[in-house]
């Protein structure tokens, strides 16, 4: 019985959210919500998920934190090498016919792989006719994104990455750095636009010819992941890539609207009459 009365709990602080916010996490996969759920409440010594309920329906500020606790920011740069050095080899060739390239990184977290795909076309010669868009529904992820500012610390496993991804110059020689924190260069930063967009609730804004939406979709359930692929396959130019997450693959019902490319890394085409 308290295992029911806690879902319904979570179902109203869901539903309050959607209504008050405009987030929509009522698809979300309840499990990962659930253990951020409690995770704030045991932070903040809150008793119930009533009692957080009460507390986000009348102080923004407890809202904009639980918002946050949602936002899923894991991620680093160059993560899974080989989904880059794929890139680099697979899809740079392909880029390279186009006169003007769009690229959307959808749910960018806090934009380690925005600056990676930003490095990478600029050693392969293709940045300055790109423009990537970067978007997370984190607002917070996002004005920390346009910074460009990461710990120093994690520049060293970051050099691996590159190095692995097939990178061709110096990694130290885009970002000036202090005792804390990179700051990467603004030649790396012009050429990307952030903004804030939900996968869950907004819809199409452009169209591109690469969308990476990797790591995002694992927090989804199957009807929630069926509307993200309609949002993406619309934004697709015919004969556009969409990269997907190690532990992410194109639904059956989807299926007909995404070739496998690279299966191995999870890129997947748009056929060129789709």
């Amino acid at each position: 019985m308290r295992d029911e009365i806690e879902e319904l709990e979570i179902d109203l602080l869901l539903e309050a959210i959607y209504r008050v916010r405009g987030f929509d996490f009522r698809q979300y996969l309840r499990s990962s919500l659930r253990r951020r759920i409690l995770h704030r409440m045991q932070l903040d010594n809150v008793p119930t998920v009533s009692a957080l309920l009460d507390r986000i329906l009348h102080d923004e500020l407890w809202m904009n934190k639980l918002l946050e606790d949602f936002s899923i920011k894991v991620t680093e740069m160059f993560r899974d090498p080989g989904f880059f050095l794929a890139f680099r080899q697979f899809i740079v060739p392909q880029l390279r016919k186009q006169e003007h390239i769009r690229i959307w990184h959808a749910g960018c977290a806090t934009g380690e792989e925005v600056y990676s795909m930003a490095i990478l076309l600029d050693e392969e010669g293709l940045l300055e006719r790109t423009i990537i868009y970067a978007t997370d529904m984190s607002e917070e992820a996002i004005d920390g994104a346009k910074e460009g500012k990461f710990p120093l610390k994690k520049m060293q496993a970051y050099t691996r990455n590159y190095l692995q991804a097939g990178g061709k110059g110096e990694f130290s020689s885009y970002y000036r750095s202090n005792r804390t924190h990179a700051y990467f260069h603004d030649m790396i930063k012009k050429r990307m636009v952030f903004a804030q967009h939900n996968l869950a609730t907004d819809v199409s804004f452009n169209e591109f010819q690469v969308i990476l939406c990797r790591n995002v979709l694992i927090y989804f359930d199957t009807e929630l992941q069926n509307r993200v692929f309609n949002v993406l396959a619309d934004s697709l130019a015919d004969g556009g890539y969409l990269a997907l997450g190690g532990k992410e693959t194109i639904l059956a019902a989807q299926q007909k609207r995404f070739l496998d490319d690279q299966p191995e890394w999870r890129i997947y085409r748009k056929p060129p009459n789709g």
